[in-house]
């Protein structure tokens, strides 16, 4: 299992737009939220304080937005919603990443209102079309488990 990236490297890392690719997260794959992504701004970096628009687009085609703010918390995030989702929180942890830093492992943990879950995502503008035979080829290194990797679900990615 690869060591955890800290703090520092987080705020360098994940700040950027990433597109989901493959997951076993039930919110992306119950059919009604396609072409999910991620987009991470730096807030602070000491300590560590990350604003997170997730968006998917809706099967009628509109694009919708989850908005939140995630705290860096030991060698994981907890990840807060905003508005109507205040007092919604969940945990997440990056699991790994890819030497070019372009593929990352997110691993969330068990909510109230959602199962444990991995989701794999590539840095947008990245060229996806040899991305689930990297992600096979790196699977450990990224910290995925062989029952995670097999329980994935491959995205469409559209470059």
């Amino acid at each position: 299992m690869p060591l955890a990236p800290d703090a520092a490297a987080l705020a360098a890392l994940l700040p950027g737009t990433w597109r989901v690719g493959a997951t076993n997260f039930p919110m992306w794959l119950r059919g009604d939220r396609l072409r999910p992504h991620f987009r991470y701004d730096l807030k602070t970096a000491d300590p560590l304080v990350l604003d997170d628009v997730v968006g998917y687009t809706s099967v009628d085609g509109v694009e919708k937005t989850i908005v939140g703010v995630d705290r860096m918390r030991h060698d994981g995030f907890v990840w807060r919603g905003a508005g109507l989702l205040r007092f919604v929180t969940s945990r997440w942890a990056v699991a790994g990443v890819t030497e070019d830093s372009n593929i990352l492992v997110i691993r969330f943990a068990k909510s109230l209102l959602s199962p444990a879950g991995v989701d794999v995502v590539l840095r947008e503008g990245t060229d996806s079309l040899a991305f689930r035979t990297e992600v096979a080829g790196l699977s450990e290194s990224l910290g995925l488990t062989h029952e995670e990797f097999a329980s994935l679900t491959w995205l469409e990615l559209a470059d």
